[in-house]
């Protein structure tokens, strides 16, 4: 339990180091992250105005059912980026939440580059 406990204090203390230099606007938003055991969740945040634009998550919708493995995460990065572009957003701040930028991480963001989006 305590290795639980020091696994997740490390991550937060990534998460703010990483959250004290992203901030997103309405024209540039933020594209935050998160991965469990079992799924994988998007945001698309714009955080002057304290509220999520879009969300895509491997529970519900088109994605419902996607594993998170590095393909599915592609997937997942790709349905979101062709949500950003029919909101007409273009460009966006990727917000890794703490994780390593390496594997399904890195696989959503590389998702939503290959459906046009500047990451």
């Amino acid at each position: 339990m305590k290795r639980l406990i020091l696994k997740n204090k490390r991550r937060a203390r990534r998460k703010m180091h990483v959250r004290k230099r992203l901030s997103g606007t309405p024209q540039r938003p933020r594209v935050s992250v998160f991965r469990s055991n079992r799924h994988l969740y998007a945001q698309v945040i714009d955080d002057q105005a304290g509220s999520t634009l879009l969300s895509v998550s491997s529970q519900a919708g088109a994605t419902k059912g996607l594993k998170p493995t590095v393909a599915d995460g592609e997937k997942l990065g790709e349905h979101l980026g062709k949500m950003m572009k029919d909101k007409k957003i273009t460009t966006a701040v990727f917000d890794r939440n703490g994780y390593l930028y390496h594997g399904v991480v890195k696989a959503i963001a590389d998702g939503a580059r290959k459906a046009g989006i500047e990451l």
